[in-house]
């Protein structure tokens, strides 16, 4: 990102949630995004995630100007480089994890047995392969946040954009998760982003990006980057 700003509507009620940020990120880093509300850490991660475009400077993604895209080429770009996982996981409630899991295969248009075989091999990397055939109802908050980063990593992205994802888990599920997307970062090299207000969790990353008023505040090394 170079010189990114956004702007929300228009005339004296417009308000400008980013100021000109600056932002470079290496492919296979995990980062942590800080910042309090109306800092304009979600609307970074909104621009970075190809789900909103900048008003004014420069986006680029493996040399692509992505702000110059339109609407389809950056849902094929999500499509094909981006996993997303959110606070509250957003599975669907009647169907089995493996199912779930399967789903953006699905819309991918792999073929049955491809998606299964795909499917249970990110259930097995997230240690639920054993859970497939339950439902969301049968698997505790910690499980199903699992499902959902099988569901994210399951098309084999570059870049996984976590949003609070331990937001409504208790400290020892949340630590879990954390080291779950460590693992997944050192082992199979994926770029992870994550948006977090608590500062153990954003220990975790490699780097550490503060917002504040629109504008990245400072960057920092996480307490934990010499471990991984």
């Amino acid at each position: 990102m170079h010189g990114v700003t956004k702007v929300y509507g228009s005339g004296p009620t417009a308000f400008q949630a980013l100021k000109g940020v600056d932002l470079e990120i290496q492919g296979g880093d995990f980062v942590a995004v800080m910042g309090p509300s109306g800092s304009g850490k979600s609307t970074t991660m909104n621009i970075l995630g190809c789900l909103d475009v900048p008003s004014a400077g420069i986006f680029t993604f493996r040399g692509v100007h992505v702000e110059a895209l339109d609407r389809d080429q950056r849902a094929l770009l999500r499509r094909k480089y981006l996993g997303f996982v959110f606070q509250g996981f957003n599975l669907l409630a009647r169907t089995t994890a493996l199912e779930n899991v399967e789903l953006p295969l699905l819309y991918r248009g792999d073929g049955k047995q491809e998606r299964h075989d795909t499917a249970m091999a990110a259930l097995d990397k997230v240690g639920l392969a054993d859970w497939w055939d339950h439902t969301p109802a049968e698997l505790s908050g910690g499980q199903q946040q699992r499902v959902a980063i099988a569901r994210a990593i399951v098309t084999n992205p570059d870049v996984l954009l976590a949003d609070e994802p331990t937001g409504n888990l208790d400290s020892e599920r949340s630590v879990e998760i954390m080291e779950l997307l460590t693992d997944l970062n050192r082992t199979s090299g994926i770029t992870v982003l994550m948006v977090t207000h608590e500062a153990e969790m954003a220990a975790f990353a490699r780097t550490i990006i503060h917002f504040k008023d629109g504008l990245v505040e400072r960057t920092e090394t996480g307490m934990l980057a010499g471990a991984h």
